[in-house]
């Protein structure tokens, strides 16, 4: 079997004695030896909402922040996506900085995941096992199976006839 430089593999120059060392060539050991130096991996993430401008806003496990992130991508994303999964890799391991590197596929001869919507005259009922998203314009509403709900708008406004009641652990104003 030949031998080669990961060096070769990465970059095509040696850039410092790690990299440098000889592996044999083979994908097993070439993706060992990436992931020993620490190379972000790919995360399965969401298109949760898009933005008028066109750019889309992602969640993915890990996300810290708690808040919906926009993103760059290497493919073109339309609201038709919104739902979708997403193969997502970050800017110099940057979580705040999401790159879409494409959207995934479901095979053809595989079900389609289902998809539950119940509509009588007294309800509707909507059910997802990760979350549903209503959106229009620059408003959205997000339910997660976290047990989050997101409300985002440019206004909101909440009234009441009666009692308007607000409730929780702790309530933070501003």
């Amino acid at each position: 079997m030949k031998k080669t430089s990961i060096c070769q593999v990465v970059s095509g120059t040696p850039t410092d004695g790690r990299l440098a060392e000889t592996i044999e060539k083979s994908p097993s050991s070439a993706n060992d030896k990436l992931a020993s130096i620490g190379l972000p991996s790919v995360i399965i993430g969401r298109i949760a909402a898009i933005l008028e401008s066109g750019e889309p806003l992602v969640d993915f496990p890990g996300n810290a922040s708690g808040k919906l992130i926009s993103a760059r991508s290497l493919v073109p994303i339309t609201a038709a996506e919104i739902g979708r999964e997403v193969a997502l890799t970050f800017e110099d391991g940057d979580a705040a900085m999401p790159i879409i590197a494409g959207l995934l596929q479901t095979p053809k001869f595989a079900p389609h995941p289902q998809r539950e919507v119940n509509l009588d005259d007294e309800s509707l009922v909507l059910t997802a096992k990760k979350e549903i998203v209503i959106q229009c314009g620059k408003s959205s509403l997000i339910l997660t199976s976290a047990g989050k709900v997101l409300i985002r708008g440019a206004y909101l406004l909440s009234r009441s006839s009666g009692v308007n009641r607000i409730k929780g652990g702790s309530v933070q104003i501003n």
